[in-house]
């Protein structure tokens, strides 16, 4: 049988590859402004550059633009030289990139300018969304298109996890996605309260899972042995690796709502879970550097061996301390606080950032027919980001000790010993700190950008790289038959049934845990108390998520004493039936505002004084580091969707009258007018349809109705 001549295709490799590189920069420089935001809030220049409005640009822009173009790049590189075969379509690939560009650009555009779900790493509304299902489909025929027509006739550990990664974000996304859509551009939830808390986190730590950690688990397993000229470890503990993690991750996603109002159970299974993962992920770290025996001498020498290795140690440090926190005498401390922002850096910063520098130093060259113009500056880079990475980390793994410990810490006298500003006040110089990790880190990206336009100068492109291999045989020979072989094996050269057992493998985890949240209704207390949301408090809390204040602030009282003496009642879940989306938030910059409104409560502040606290946070909380938010007196209320978003919530299950749409903006006008009149006599003239009167009745909404009779009651 005659070799067959076939070449592959690099024109796709080099468009994803300089994609990488321009995102990579424009994801970090807007990661770099938003991190000084935090302890210079005069940087919060315009109404579309504030912190709430750009942290979700910088997490839409690293995960999906920098990380997402770094592994399409990887994938078409491996995919084609671990099957021998061209990708199926150069049409399709074309299709992929450009359409991939132009949901960056989308979402470029729209989050600045607060059009946002305010769901973590899925804030892009419903067009987008169906936008990136049609582009990840293309993705995926071109990817099996390939491993059908390829020449290898065993499907190799990397494409495994290749696999894996593309069915299980395309079952997350879809989910994760149903939205009620109001206008072209605006959408609710179709999953209310605790319910879309679920879903979210479910969503949200796979998309780590499958999208920032599968995938790059399997560019490690063809890179690094080829960097190293090393085969894998073993490949009996790939096998383990491979099906152990893509089963146990998917269980995992609700430690990240432990003391929440989810049901125990299901904070129970994710704590399990998240303890088990420990194993699979290690087992990966341990096989990959494994691979290096008998190389370390190399190491020292090869920079682009030193990212891999730091790469797989902050692996298997972000997939320790993963489930550490996953323990509730841990999370209590850390939830909420900057520690989890060091851990997801690490991770970040580390596996992703790292493993996507030391692809692109190994593929240039190799594409340009050249060797990379500086080792030197390779080095210079790797120690740049290596310290720019314990300037970041180290400063926030102190913050969220000081953030923990301050906000459970009573005094002699049994009060709180702290106010929340004094811990912000405790806490600025490590945010100084932080941000000038992320400089060190951003400037050795830019050292790698120069390496590799001098690499791309001194060489020249090879488009069409000439391969040669046996065709794949349709049969086995009677000797090939007779062979024993391993039972994987006849997995490994069946792909769609590897794809359908990935399918089963990552199905399980999410049905156990969704369909009874959200099919059984038992599982959400109801509170007779709570009542829908007036037609001004709705928009108010579609301001409120145009803002992105969910960034900054929680809206969940944890059963702690430190934080009910803090805030209020703990929280239930019947009190978020009519959240869609629910607003529960990650981090608190901000303290927790779902007592905001409670007459007599803890947190309750007037109409004024919210008034004066947008226009300037510094006037009525000195110390400070909130934007100001001036436009909000100036800006008009958009009633035009006022009648669609109330028969969107009644489609969704909020009880409001049939045709109240039809009433909804008198009394939105009613109560403006008194909001108005209350702050006037304060001093404070505001125009009946300035946007702040909807906040500030949003504001005022949250905590009122939860009487503790009822509360008391329901919880039983």
């Amino acid at each position: 049988m005659n070799k067959e001549r076939f070449f592959y295709d690099n024109r796709i490799v080099r468009a994803f590859a300089w994609a990488t590189l321009l995102w990579g920069v424009v994801g970090m420089l807007v990661g770099l402004i938003a991190s000084m935001q935090l302890f210079l809030p005069e940087l919060n220049l315009t109404p579309w550059l504030t912190f709430g409005r750009i942290r979700p640009l910088h997490t839409n822009a690293v995960i999906f633009a920098f990380v997402g173009n770094a592994i399409f790049m990887g994938v078409y590189y491996s995919l084609q030289r671990l099957l021998k075969a061209r990708m199926f379509s150069d049409a399709l690939s074309r299709i992929h990139f450009w359409g991939w560009q132009l949901i960056i650009v989308s979402a470029a555009l729209t989050l600045p300018l607060g059009i946002t779900t305010s769901k973590e790493y899925a804030e892009l509304e419903w067009p987008i969304d169906i936008a990136i299902t049609l582009i990840w489909v293309v993705f995926g025929l071109n990817m099996f298109g390939t491993i059908l027509k390829r020449r290898e006739k065993h499907i190799y550990v990397g494409i495994w996890f290749y696999i894996a990664t593309w069915v299980t974000v395309a079952m997350l996304h879809i989910v994760n996605s149903f939205e009620l859509p109001v206008s072209f551009l605006k959408s609710y939830s179709v999953y209310a309260g605790v319910q879309d808390a679920l879903v979210q986190w479910w969503y949200g730590h796979n998309a780590v899972a499958f999208f920032l950690t599968t995938p790059f688990l399997g560019l490690m397993y063809y890179f690094m042995p080829k960097m190293a000229n090393r085969p894998v470890y073993s490949y009996k503990l790939s096998i383990i690796h491979f099906w152990s993690l893509i089963f146990i991750y998917i269980w995992a996603g609700p430690h990240h709502l432990l003391y929440s109002s989810l049901p125990d159970w299901a904070q129970t299974l994710g704590v399990v879970f998240s303890i088990m993962l420990i194993a699979p992920s290690w087992g990966g770290m341990l096989n990959g550097l494994l691979t290096l025996r008998g190389a370390w001498d190399k190491v020292r020498e090869d920079a682009l061996l030193k990212f891999m290795v730091v790469g797989l140690v902050a692996y298997g440090m972000a997939t320790f301390e993963g489930p550490m926190l996953s323990l509730k005498n841990v999370n209590a401390i850390a939830h909420f606080t900057d520690w989890v922002v060091a851990h997801v850096h690490v991770g970040g910063l580390g596996w992703n950032g790292f493993l996507t520098f030391a692809i692109l130093y190994w593929i240039v060259p190799r594409m340009w027919q050249t060797k990379l113009y500086s080792q030197r500056l390779a080095n210079t880079h790797f120690w740049i980001a290596t310290l720019g990475i314990l300037f970041y980390a180290v400063p926030m793994y102190f913050s969220g000790f000081s953030q923990g410990f301050m906000w459970k810490e009573f005094d002699v006298d049994g009060n709180l010993k702290y106010n929340f500003l004094e811990t912000v006040e405790r806490i600025k110089f490590l945010y100084v700190l932080r941000s000038f990790g992320g400089l060190l880190y951003l400037s050795g990206v830019f050292v790698m950008v120069y390496n590799i336009v001098k690499t791309v100068k001194q060489g020249s492109f090879l488009a069409n790289e000439p391969a040669e291999a046996y065709p794949l045989k349709p049969v086995e020979t009677a000797e090939e038959q007779a062979k024993p072989a391993y039972w994987h094996k006849w997995i490994e050269s069946r792909p769609m049934t590897m794809l359908v057992f990935s399918l089963i493998f990552v199905s399980i985890g999410g049905l156990v845990q969704l369909v009874p949240m959200i099919f059984v209704k038992e599982q959400v207390k109801t509170i007779s108390s709570i009542k829908p949301y007036s037609p001004l408090e709705l928009q108010g809390r579609d301001i409120y998520i145009r803002e992105g204040c969910n960034n900054c602030h929680s809206q969940l009282v944890r059963p702690f004493r430190s934080e009910t003496k803090r805030y209020g009642e703990y929280s239930k879940s019947g009190e978020y039936v009519y959240d869609h989306p629910f607003l529960w938030g990650s981090k608190r910059t901000g303290p927790d505002l779902v007592r905001g409104g409670e007459p007599g409560g803890a947190v309750n502040r007037g109409a004024s004084w919210h008034y004066a606290h947008m226009m300037n946070p510094r006037v009525t909380s000195p110390g400070s580091i909130m934007p100001a938010y001036p436009w909000l007196a100036e800006h008009e209320m958009d009633l035009s969707l006022l009648e669609k978003k109330i028969s969107a919530m009644r489609t969704l299950g909020v009880p409001y009258a049939p045709g109240y749409e039809k009433e909804a903006a008198a009394d939105l006008n009613t109560q403006a007018e008194g909001i108005a009149a209350t702050l006037k006599k304060d001093g404070y003239k505001v125009k009946p349809n300035s946007e702040i009167l909807a906040l500030i009745a949003y504001l005022h909404k949250l905590g009122r109705d939860l009487k503790p009779v009822e509360t008391a009651a329901s919880a039983n």
